[in-house]
């Protein structure tokens, strides 16, 4: 495999830097540039990010001196040094969405963690390993976009990178109708650590805006269908969410309950956990599990403390499964939401669409 020349947007912010300790040593993926708003544009990564540093590992020494770029007025100059970028900005989704498009157009495809693009219905947003065939909508989206090169591909929610994998391999073989999921989110999903969020000691906030939305409705579009130059939502399962914050810095977990239309034996769900793989791993990419589903037999796990980091933070832990009286099952599941939920997860996306040839 060839190495290739990326660049991050929005490298200054929590999945930014997120995106820069993943990438140091990358075997396919070198950093070439940086670029973040204005006010970091022109000091040095480490002038940019020192003060706010949030990850444990050290900033990356081959970043720390290379100069910020301004991502909205250097696109060109971006574009033009680059394989491909990606991006994570803290900007209003119109913008996003502009910028992002910008950078296609110029003929530099995007890996996105926005949630701009999620429903554009030619974008598609894609879990290796569950929906990798949603990459062939890219012919589509460069046909209107009139690029050659130039696309949009975006990773989903964090929230839902837990229970959507725990579910999806019950899906075709035993028919899910409905599921109601309850996620306890860490801070780090906030862009937030308790050094800048002090509040949140000792604190739950029954409230995450937006979140439910986008937590029963993206799995939608993950399982839907490509039909012409759109991708369909599917129709089911039904899903119904509430998203709590809580006092934990990385690892989202989620309480779920499900029903199918042909009920399943516990055994024959844990069975359908155990032997499950995705083209990921299919094709041994860099960043993929080995063992994407991992199921617990203990009643107190899955942990964050214990659990988020299987498989380098890109696994899905399980566990409690267990019959429930309005429900057929119900379980309990974890992933780490800036490794898997976030830049982990785009990372792999961007070895998928590598080895599909979709960045040549």
């Amino acid at each position: 495999m060839k190495t290739y020349n990326v660049g991050i947007i929005g490298a200054t912010g929590m999945v930014g830097q997120r995106f820069a300790t993943l990438l140091e040593n990358h075997p396919w993926f070198n950093v070439k540039l940086l670029a973040a708003s204005s006010r970091s544009a022109g000091k040095t990564y480490e002038e940019a990010v020192s003060a706010k540093w949030a990850m444990t590992k050290p900033i990356p020494e081959a970043m720390k001196h290379l100069v910020v770029l301004d991502a909205e007025k250097d696109i060109d100059q971006i574009a033009g040094e680059v394989d491909f970028v990606f991006c994570a900005v803290d900007m209003p989704k119109d913008q996003i969405r502009a910028l992002e498009e910008a950078y296609a157009k110029a003929e530099c495809p995007v890996i996105s963690n926005n949630s701009a693009h999620r429903h554009t219905p030619d974008v598609p947003m894609i879990v290796p390993e569950i929906n990798p065939e949603h990459a062939e909508i890219i012919h589509a989206q460069r046909k209107r976009l009139g690029t050659k090169r130039g696309f949009v591909a975006v990773k989903s929610n964090c929230s839902l990178q837990s229970y959507v994998p725990a579910l999806h391999p019950l899906m075709a073989q035993f028919k899910v109708t409905k599921a109601l999921a309850c996620t306890y989110q860490a801070i780090s999903g906030a862009g937030k650590t308790f050094k800048t969020w002090p509040e949140m000691v000792d604190n739950v906030i029954p409230f995450i805006g937006g979140e439910e939305e986008k937590s029963e409705i993206e799995p939608l579009k993950i399982w839907g269908k490509i039909e012409g130059d759109q991708i369909v939502d599917a129709t089911t399962p039904s899903i119904t969410t509430q998203c709590l914050r809580v006092p934990v810095q990385d690892g989202h977990t989620a309480a779920v309950f499900v029903s199918f239309e042909k009920k399943p034996s516990i055994d024959e769900i844990k069975r359908a956990w155990a032997e499950f793989k995705g083209e990921p791993q299919d094709l041994n990419l860099p960043s993929a599990p080995k063992q994407f589903l991992h199921y617990f037999e203990e009643d107190n796990r899955p942990q964050a403390k214990l659990d988020r980091e299987l498989e380098g933070g890109m696994a899905v832990s399980m566990g409690r499964l267990r019959e429930d009286s309005q429900y057929d099952y119900k379980f309990v599941c974890l992933s780490h939401n800036t490794l898997r939920g976030a830049a982990g997860g785009a990372v792999l996306m961007a070895e998928l669409l590598t080895a599909k040839g979709f960045m040549d």
